[in-house]
């Protein structure tokens, strides 16, 4: 039986059993209802649930109709799932025979397979003795094969060995002979040896006398020796005992002795070291300031440069104070719309008939002068025409900063030049360094420059090209950090410039040491122009500070009395105590203040520093 029919017959008597407890239930009820009132016809049984329930049965006829009903349920169910079970018995008695028909076929299968495995075994042991049959054939030739090839092999091993023989055999004549021969040579050498031998005796015997004369010249050694130990021993007593009486007399230890001789000598050579060193530098700078003064002077000479200083904030004179309301306008929308589209800030203030722009940017805050003066002038000042003029003003300043450009550069003489570096330049005409106009002081610092390179016979054009850009960084400054020279170094690599311009822009203020005779000049140039008299304005905060740090440098100084900082603080004197410095220790203090003012400070310029020693003598007449 398969699993299939087991399960289906396990449902049919389940239903079986369920069926059966209905029946029993069933006939309990009856038994139960007939007790109480006469039995009615068989007839009648089957409908006993649909009866009606009288109005006056009580209770208990009411729960036996109720269970009647359910167990009439419960037996349809029962038979529904009767029907239900003997379809499925049905279909599973026939899934049952077509299973029995399927193993029947794969029997039949089985059967055929084994008889081909069969047939394919025996073809198999057939094949397998006709390859073992065709394998002994082959061994068999292989065998033959091998014999002759053995018998070929032995053959030509006989011919070798027969060779080897007779090669064999004459070696061993040519050893005969070669061993007579040595034999021969043996006696020849041990001829020589005996003959070797008696030399060697004679040169013994001779050694031997030697090793004598040796032997009595190390004894007289010794015994020198031994006189020049004690010798030494008396001279070291005789050196120590006259140390210690020279330091008796002297009063001083030998390591003082030593240390005063030392500084006594030390002194010495300081002083003459000193003298030497103002001999030289008098020389020098007997020729060199002369020459010097003479190319510096020729090239500022030789320039024409304007003294006055353009101010740092721009200031627009009204026509008259309503101006200032129609500025501001309603709520003050016109003075945030000029700011905001300029970006420069107005201050209207309480003076009369001005009012004041202020921006970091000089190109911007020019923009903006130019933008409100022609809004004045108009007179219509609303948003819409502030952008207007705006615009026409930006475009009017690019043209004068374009314009001023090319004037310099023609003025300069340089002609080939990269665009972006016209439009920087360009920018300079409206920025100032200590109220000199940093344009002008290019043109100012090219000539100067250039006038230098042609007393010194060198290139004018390449020295004023550097000078003329040394300062180019300033128009980046506001927008980019780091110093001007650094900034405008790069500028001008990444523009083609050469790398000894980029040189003499990086170096012009000691941030990269001066390599070339391009970066000094231009050094100097700059100085020659920012330094000149009337060319820069300095805060008075900072003049006095750098007074006062001078005259606090000088005065630090050991055997200083006075100080004085004169002309500007371009010279200081310093008055010393004649009983605490000497002429050379005044040379001496002289370099020291000037290495310790250029190590500490910064100004335009050089500062002369004069030392005043001076003795006097005063008597009294009565």
């Amino acid at each position: 039986m398969s699993p299939l029919e087991g399960v289906l017959t396990g449902a049919v008597v389940l239903l079986a059993l369920g069926v059966v407890a209905l029946l029993l239930l069933g006939v309990r009820v009856v038994r139960h209802l007939g007790g109480g009132k006469p039995k009615k016809a068989a007839s009648d049984d089957h409908s006993l649930w649909q009866r009606p329930i009288a109005q006056d049965d009580d209770t208990e006829s009411r729960q036996i109709h109720a269970a009647a009903i359910e167990a009439a349920a419960a037996l349809e169910q029962a038979r529904a799932l009767t029907v239900i079970a003997q379809r499925e018995a049905s279909s599973a008695r026939g899934d049952a025979t077509t299973a029995k028909a399927d193993a029947a076929a794969a029997k039949a299968e089985a059967t055929a397979a084994r008889a081909e495995a069969q047939r394919i075994i025996d073809a198999a042991h057939a094949e397998s003795e006709q390859i073992l049959e065709r394998a002994n054939k082959q061994a068999e030739i292989d065998a033959e094969q091998t014999r002759q090839l053995a018998r070929r092999s032995a053959e030509r091993e006989i011919g070798l060995l027969t060779a080897t023989a007779k090669e064999q055999a004459e070696d061993a004549e040519r050893r005969a002979q070669r061993l007579d021969e040595r034999e021969r040579r043996h006696a020849e050498e041990a001829e020589r040896l005996a003959e070797r031998e008696r030399l060697h005796g004679e040169e013994a015997e001779r050694l031997a006398e030697r090793d004598r004369r040796i032997a009595a010249a190390e004894l007289d050694l010794v015994r020198w020796e031994t006189e020049l130990n004690k010798r030494s021993e008396e001279l070291d007593r005789a050196e120590e005992a006259r140390r210690r009486e020279l330091e008796r007399v002297a009063g001083l230890t030998a390591d003082a002795a030593k240390a005063e001789l030392v500084e006594a000598v030390e002194g010495q050579a300081k002083r003459e070291a000193a003298l030497l060193v103002r001999d030289i530098e008098n020389d020098a700078r007997t020729t060199a300031e002369h020459r010097a003064r003479h190319i510096v002077v020729d090239a500022i000479q030789r320039v024409a440069s304007e003294q006055t200083a353009e101010s740092v904030v721009s200031v627009l004179h009204l026509p008259s104070d309503e101006m200032k309301g129609r500025i501001i306008g309603r709520e003050g929308r016109n003075i945030r719309a000029f700011e905001q589209v300029t970006g420069v800030n107005l201050i209207i203030d309480d003076t009369p008939e001005a009012v004041l722009l202020s921006c970091f940017d000089p190109v911007r805050r020019e923009i903006g002068r130019v933008t409100l003066e022609k809004l004045v002038l108009d007179g219509r000042i609303h948003p819409h025409r502030i952008e207007e003029v705006y615009e026409t003003a930006r475009d009017e300043v690019e043209r004068l900063c374009h314009r001023a450009a090319e004037d310099a550069l023609v003025e300069v003489g340089i002609t080939e030049i990269h665009p972006e570096l016209v439009t920087m330049l360009g920018r300079l005409r409206y920025r100032t360094s200590y109220g000199q106009n940093v344009l002008k002081h290019l043109v100012e610092t090219a000539h100067i420059a250039g006038i230098m390179a042609a007393e010194l016979r060198l290139d004018p054009a390449l020295i004023k090209r550097s000078a003329f850009l040394h300062d180019i960084g300033k128009a980046l400054t506001h927008e980019v950090e780091g110093s001007h020279a650094l900034i405008g170094a790069d500028l001008a690599r990444r523009c083609g410039e050469s790398e000894d311009v980029v040189h003499a822009i990086e170096a012009h203020h000691n941030e990269v040491a001066p390599q070339t005779i391009e970066a000094v000049l231009t050094q100097a140039s700059d100085a020659c122009s920012g330094g000149r008299p009337g060319a820069r304005r300095e805060s008075l905060e900072a003049y006095v500070k750098r007074l006062e740090r001078i005259e606090e440098i000088a005065g630090s100084k050991t055997g200083v009395d006075k100080v004085f900082a004169m002309q500007a603080g371009r010279e200081i004197r310093v008055m010393v105590r004649p009983e605490d410095v000497d002429e050379i220790g005044a040379a001496v203090l002289a370099r020291d203040v000037a290495k310790q003012i250029e190590e500490e400070l910064t100004y335009p310029g050089q500062i002369r520093v004069t030392v005043v020693r001076e003795s006097r003598t005063t008597e009294i007449a009565r």
